[in-house]
């Protein structure tokens, strides 16, 4: 066996090494991350003002944009300072693209929603606003407007996943 001498000159036993079991802990939060601020005026990286006022049906008189990468949300302002349309783009794992979509627009109480082709989400109109969000994959994007009709937000969306490449 193995023995060690101690300076007594006495035998004593080797000493042993204790293993711990160490768990891996990610730094990538889970669950989809929270609903993001405006930290910055814009411009709108993927998406003209001038393509908003058109498709939203007001002029936007300023934009923000918020600090989320790779893609920042916009938010696009009306004359009187209140947001009219918001645009947000996600890109990560299929699961919070998909959380995303259900929390903006649950599927149980919305429309369904699949254009562009290949992405699906939901829809909804009432006369406080509006919500259009799809995801596909890994990515997600949810516009909602301050009108009352789904196509507006739905127009944005397409422009938004072509203008991106999504």
């Amino acid at each position: 066996g193995c023995t060690t001498t101690s300076p007594s000159g006495a035998e004593s036993p080797a000493p042993t090494t204790q293993r711990r079991t160490v768990t891996p802990t990610t730094t990538t939060p889970e669950g989809p991350p929270p609903a993001p601020e405006p930290v910055a005026d814009g411009p709108c990286p993927y998406l003209e003002s001038a393509f908003v006022a058109e498709a939203n049906g007001q002029r936007a008189t300023k934009v923000r944009i918020s600090a989320d990468k790779p893609h920042p949300t916009c938010f696009f302002y009306r004359a009187d300072g209140k947001i009219q349309l918001t645009v947000r783009v996600y890109v990560g794992t299929a699961k919070n693209a998909k959380a995303l979509v259900d929390e903006a627009a649950p599927i149980d109480s919305t429309n369904p929603a699949n254009s562009p082709s290949g992405w699906k989400g939901g829809s909804m109109g009432s006369d406080k606003g509006s919500v259009y969000a799809v995801a596909k994959e890994g990515s997600a994007v949810i516009v909602t407007s301050n009108q009352a009709q789904s196509i507006k937000p739905r127009r944005v969306a397409e422009k938004a996943i072509t203008g991106l490449g999504l």
